[in-house]
This record gives C-alpha cells, structure tokens and sequence, in this order.
C-alpha cells in the first residue's frame, strides 16, 4: 500500500469491520464514558475488564491490545491513550495524540491487523478540540498506515465529527 486509505464512516464503531477497533482509553484501561463504554459493553464488560487488568496501565501517548470478546466485526481492540488537553500546552498534547494514534497503529499491524477503526481520540471528555484532533489524527494515518499496510476507518458517532474528520481527510488531496 502506498498511498493511505482512509475512509470516514458514521456510525457505532462496534459495528464497524475492522481487523481491529481502537478504544478511546484512559491510562488506567478502566471503563469509562462515551465511545469507551461502548466498547466495553459491546466487548463484554467482565472479560474485557479482566484483560485490561491483567496488562495494568498504558501511559498516554501509547497503546496495547486485546482480544475484541463479544465484537464480532473485529478479531481485536487497540487501547490508545489520548491526552487530556487542559494538561499539555498545545504543541505537547498534538505530539502526544499523534504518539496514541502511531502507537495504535504499530500494535495492531504487530499482531497482523490490515484495517483498523478509529474514534475521534481525545474529543470528548478529554477536551482536545475537536477539527485540531482530526487533523492530527488524518496527518497520523496517511503516513504511518501505508508503512504498516494498513487500512484505516475513521468513525465518527455524530455528524460534527463525521464533518471535521471529512474535511480533514479532503485536505490530504
């Protein structure tokens, strides 16, 4: 693969077919709200509890991997830890939520992904505004995803997000 596919999809990202789903996660690889909630659920919340207790924590900027459990359009979910905004200086939180999509990135193509599906890492609670996030996320994706030769899903839950990561996406051409 030389040039980066990434296609946008609205919609509920458990349900999206992607070798494996990226989960907006927190350090501690605890359930949590919105998309990672859903995935918990989606996943099976005692199973997946179980995995992510056994790795432990997974700093910000990074990423591991687990089973998919009850997500039966996906083989795994990588658990990429985005920044909390309000705790970085601008250029610090964009270098480390580029870190969390390169690391999800390298972790599935390890495990002999060839797609992946992402959220809007680190647009909800975690405050990172949301067309600066989806830039970053698309820069990210176009040149790291060939590397890895792998096919790249931006979900998008809501028609806000789907908008910015579209427009994101065209900037590219």
């Amino acid at each position: 693969m030389s040039k980066a596919q990434i296609d946008v999809i609205q919609g509920d990202i458990t349900r999206v077919p992607a070798d494996a789903i990226v989960n907006a996660a927190n350090s501690a690889l605890a359930m949590g709200g919105g998309v990672c909630g859903a995935i918990f659920r989606a996943a099976g919340v005692a199973e997946l509890n179980a995995a992510c207790r056994a790795i432990g924590e997974c700093a910000t900027g990074h990423a591991v991997i687990t089973p998919a459990f009850g997500i039966k359009t996906a083989q795994f979910i990588v658990h990429a830890v985005g920044p909390i905004y309000a705790e970085y200086v601008p250029e610090k939180a964009a270098a480390v939520l580029r870190g969390a999509y390169a690391a999800a990135l390298e972790v599935a193509a390890e495990n002999g992904c060839r797609s992946i599906a992402f959220p809007a890492i680190s647009t909800g609670i975690y405050g990172y505004p949301l067309r600066e996030a989806c830039a970053e996320a698309v820069s990210v994706c176009a040149v790291e995803a060939p590397r890895h030769n792998l096919a790249v899903k931006l979900v998008a839950f809501d028609d806000t997000t789907a908008n910015a990561l579209r427009e994101a996406v065209a900037r590219l051409s």
